[in-house]
């Protein structure tokens, strides 16, 4: 006798969502409309090391993968639909928040920490919510992925290691806003949390 194992429809509508959602994230940086290229007066190099850290997390949410397009545990299915739900929001709200950060940000933005001539302090548009708009959109899209493909304890180890190389990002950059701003930046830092709004 025969047996056939009836697939699962939700994990994989899940993954495939996530996955286009990747795409639009990665068209926010690469189709963007680039502004004239101001001349740079400061760089700090250090933050490199966090784009390297902030990678290996990303990694290890991609390759430590569970069996595809299944939950992730064993759970009741209104519990399963909620998670699913859940995972879809997520990469939407991140892909907002990173291209409001980057058209907000204009000439200003850059991989690797810097100040250009003329530098202002940004603090409108979601620069009002957190400092690091976009370090938030890339761990909201670092947790969706690990929902829709990992293991439950690669998601804890890409986490770890993501928020590592984001202090070292943040630390790097943020002492250069502190040389060149002064106490607008100070109080601008007091106003305003880093990495996770407060009502986190």
């Amino acid at each position: 006798m025969r047996m056939t194992v009836e697939l699962n429809p939700l994990p994989q509508a899940v993954f495939l969502f996530v996955l286009a959602c990747w795409f639009l994230f990665a068209g926010i940086f690469l189709l963007r409309k680039k502004p004239p290229k101001a001349p740079e007066s400061k760089r700090d190099r250090a933050s490199l090391a966090g784009i390297v850290m902030q990678g290996f997390g990303f990694g290890v949410v991609w390759s430590l993968r569970r069996q595809f397009f299944t939950p992730l545990v064993a759970m009741p299915r209104p519990l399963e639909i909620a998670l699913a739900i859940f995972t879809v929001a997520l990469p939407i709200a991140s892909c907002w928040l990173v291209l409001a950060a980057v058209r907000t940000l204009g000439k200003q933005w850059a991989f690797v920490a810097r100040v250009v001539e003329g530098h202002k302090l940004i603090v409108e548009g979601p620069y009002k919510i957190v400092r690091n708009p976009i370090y938030l959109g890339m761990f909201g899209m670092l947790l969706a992925t690990g929902l829709a493909v990992s293991r439950w304890w690669a998601i804890l180890l890409a986490i770890v290691l993501f928020l590592i190389g984001t202090s070292i990002r943040i630390r790097s950059e943020e002492k250069l806003l502190r040389e060149s701003f002064g106490e607008e930046f100070e109080a601008y830092a007091r106003r305003v949390p880093a990495l996770f709004p407060r009502s986190f």
